[in-house]
């Protein structure tokens, strides 16, 4: 059911993202976004999207993730980064103790699995760090207090020009590992030119980078978007108990879930296809020497909904990509 769309990606705008949306609307809005990257919906959803994305990490990667320090840029008010990050680090700490993971290109074939040694070897897990151009410090410091492995940049950061020391300025232990930049449902939100901008920046100060999204300019897409409207409504009075603002503006006045639907409608026809980002790669003026991408999609909802990703990885920085 994920028909391609035969239109270009077209620059609309979202309605969360405007400067005269009120702050609390957005703040509501973000957490009905949160909750629904870790939420795994009966029957619709074998897996929710943040664990879809984490075994995608973690298939492709294979046993090197143990080798990067991932930092989300765009993290927001800390978006699916904590889901993920235990997900990862459960994976890994099954790896560590003996166990094995599924992973691409291995003992099986085109998917087969790795195993792990057993006693811890492969060190304490895997560290990632979360940061915005507008810090969302109280919501930040809530996560991180849960997890060793997650850690948060107190200022802002820009993805187009992001410090060089942004995991001394994160605190982790790890500050030699090779820093993987994640972007989560935030690189359709970048024009063109600041998005060229941001790939020159990533190619030529990481290791690695992964642009997630979950959502393709494809029916498929819009019709499980369209389908989030009933299902906040039937859901929310549950999974929002006691946040009676939330539940006031889904309820009373249904701005929340109108936002939710008509920002994921919009950011459907804003998302570029893979060939798209590599002509935006071409486009940046970044040596791409040594650069090895994937580019892919997984259903993550039976209505039509897919989980598009493009990974990229510079040799010698980890599992080499095929």
């Amino acid at each position: 059911m994920a028909l391609p769309l035969p239109i270009p990606p077209l620059r609309l705008f979202e309605i969360a993202d405007q400067f005269w949306f009120p702050a609390p609307f957005r703040a509501f809005v973000q957490a009905g976004l949160t909750f629904l990257w870790g939420y795994k919906a009966p029957i619709l959803q074998a897996a929710s999207p943040a664990s879809l994305v984490a075994r995608t990490l973690q298939t492709v990667l294979g046993p090197s993730i143990t080798d990067y320090t991932f930092v989300d840029f765009c993290s927001g008010a800390g978006g699916p980064t904590p889901f993920i990050e235990r997900e990862v680090n459960k994976a890994f700490k099954k790896l560590s103790d003996g166990g094995n993971i599924l992973v691409r290109n291995g003992d099986e074939g085109v998917n087969g699995h790795v195993n792990g040694a057993g006693g811890g070897e492969r060190g304490g897990g895997v560290d990632f760090v979360m940061t915005d151009i507008h810090p969302h410090l109280p919501e930040w410091v809530k996560a991180s207090n849960k997890s060793d492995h997650l850690h948060y940049v107190p200022y802002p950061v820009d993805a187009a020009s992001a410090p060089h020391d942004l995991l001394s300025m994160a605190g982790t232990q790890e500050k030699n590992k090779r820093i993987f930049r994640l972007f989560f449902l935030a690189f359709h939100h970048f024009p063109d030119p600041f998005a060229i901008r941001i790939l020159h920046d990533t190619l030529t100060h990481s290791s690695g980078f992964a642009i997630f999204e979950l959502q393709g300019r494809d029916l498929g897409s819009i019709v499980t978007i369209l389908g989030m409207f009933p299902l906040l409504w039937a859901g929310s009075w549950w999974w929002f108990w006691g946040d009676w603002g939330l539940l006031f503006w889904t309820y009373m006045v249904p701005v929340v879930p109108f936002v939710l639907v008509f920002d994921g409608v919009i950011s459907s026809l804003r998302t570029r296809r893979e060939g798209e980002v590599l002509g935006l790669i071409r486009q940046c003026g970044a040596s791409i020497d040594g650069w090895k991408f994937e580019t892919g999609r997984e259903l993550h909802t039976r209505t039509g909904g897919t989980m598009n990703y493009f990974i990229g990885i510079k040799e010698g920085g980890g599992k080499k990509m095929q």
